[in-house]
């Protein structure tokens, strides 16, 4: 049994050491371009990129993903949300870039995730009589686990976008009808205005009469 525990204990540690992630999270205001870096050892690791954007607008933003030659290996315009595995062909600086080139007023919140995991290697056991049987099992067993996790990891991301984006439009309709509401005060105190009380009659009876009528009925909700 203590030998099971310590395969288990090294091949946990050996994949944690594998990945290095980043979970942020940023505003970009109107005609804004935020760049994220992260650096790769050597050529061959994974990279792993996601995004979603939270709030503002139509919940959409333009991305573009360089390798340190300055290539574009991935992009897109007005995308919501993104979710990509990528192979990093060259060792160094990889940059992740947002722009928010498309509002001229609002503001977005994207919350992105960005990975570099080095592809698993398993070492060959020291002594192959006792311990390489059950590190196989084990291992794969692990390797099974942290796909799980991942799955489960990626299904709160989405439930927290859908909710995130759920608010904002809430407290959009909010504002709507709260203006709206306002107008509405505004227009009746504005009936009232006139001391002449035929003017103000005939001005009443003018605005009822809009309610009734073939052009006033584009106005109903």
């Amino acid at each position: 049994m203590t030998v099971h525990w310590l395969a288990l204990l090294l091949a946990l540690l050996a994949l944690a050491a594998t990945v290095d992630a980043s979970a942020l999270t940023t505003a970009l205001a109107a005609n804004e371009r935020l760049c994220f870096y992260a650096d790769v050892d050597k050529a061959g690791e994974k990279i792993g990129f996601y995004f979603a954007v939270q709030s503002g607008g139509s919940f959409d933003i333009d991305f573009e993903v360089k390798d340190p030659n300055e290539k574009v290996l991935l992009d897109g315009v007005r995308e919501r949300q993104g979710d990509y595995v990528l192979t990093a062909n060259t060792a160094g600086e990889y940059a992740f870039c947002f722009e928010n080139d498309m509002s001229t007023l609002t503001e977005k919140l994207v919350d992105f995730d960005i990975m570099v995991e080095s592809e698993p290697r398993r070492a060959a056991s020291a002594q192959p009589g006792q311990i390489s049987e059950h590190t196989s099992s084990l291992e794969e067993s692990i390797f099974r686990l942290n796909g799980m996790l991942l799955n489960v990891k990626r299904m709160q991301k989405h439930f927290h976008t859908r909710e995130n984006r759920g608010f904002s439009i809430v407290k959009s309709t909010q504002g709507r009808l709260y203006w709206y509401a306002i107008l509405e005060t505004l227009a009746v105190i504005g009936m009232a205005i006139p001391t002449d009380a035929s003017l103000r009659n005939s001005f009443q009876v003018y605005v009822l009469q809009t309610f009734f009528t073939k052009t006033g009925r584009r106005y109903k909700v």
